[in-house]
């Protein structure tokens, strides 16, 4: 009896977030048809153990906002920011991934076509830290083999709560070859230079490509083709 409860309550969650995908797909797009004026759009995603402050981190970028109070992500959810740099408007579309287990089959499908992760885990959370090499290993399976990552150590403002040092935090981006920030979203530490950064990276990547003319990054728009939706995981999805 417990096992057909379970079930049923998969079942019930998989559809959810289904229609809450389709929901954020769909508002995407009215955002996207209204606003065509810009050089390159770049998918940005933010990966990470739950409860780590990858939504706060997003709010704080892109509305200068922070609550204390701690909303577990259903699922998916994203913001769209416009930028400038090196003299060419760029549209992000940042996504902020759901860290629960159970949402992993689901997220994952979101990682293809992205240019950009902030792999993020919380200081004071030995545990987050530990999960950073799993999550790297998603990034390389499930995104394009040039996706740039950056590895940040949220809430920087916790000293007095930390359990993973600064230097633990390099040595591991280090070894993953990302580029590290310590941020903090409630402080606003980091968190623009942070998200300048990764641009910066995916730009000179993407230049690079480009020189190199290779067809894999070029498209509309004079740039990375990045707009691409991906279609909701029929295979593991009751919908």
């Amino acid at each position: 009896m417990v096992n057909i409860i379970d079930h049923l309550i998969q079942v019930f969650l998989l559809r959810f977030l289904c229609l809450q995908m389709a929901s954020a797909t769909a508002t995407y797009g009215q955002k996207e048809s209204s606003d065509q004026n810009f050089d390159y759009m770049f998918k940005i995603l933010i990966i990470g153990n739950s409860s780590v402050g990858k939504t706060s981190f997003l709010f704080r970028y892109a509305d200068d906002s922070f609550t204390p109070a701690f909303v577990s992500t259903v699922g998916i959810d994203f913001k769209v920011k416009t930028i400038y740099r090196n003299d060419k408007r760029i549209k992000l579309q940042i996504w902020d991934t759901a860290g629960q287990e159970r949402y992993r089959t689901i997220t994952t499908a979101y990682y293809r076509g992205a240019m950009g992760f902030i792999l993020m885990y919380d200081i004071t959370n030995e545990e987050s830290f530990n999960a950073v090499q799993d999550w790297s290993t998603q990034i390389k399976t499930y995104s394009w083999d040039n996706a740039q990552v950056l590895l940040v150590g949220n809430k920087c403002d916790m000293e007095d709560e930390r359990v993973v040092s600064g230097e633990r935090g390099r040595q591991l981006s280090e070894h993953l070859g990302f580029e590290f920030f310590e941020a903090s979203a409630k402080d606003n530490i980091n968190v623009k230079q942070t998200f300048e950064r990764l641009v910066d990276i995916i730009c000179e990547k993407m230049s690079e490509s480009l020189d190199a003319g290779d067809p894999a990054v070029t498209g509309a728009k004079q740039g990375p083709q990045l707009t691409e939706q991906p279609a909701p995981p029929h295979q593991d999805c009751a919908c």
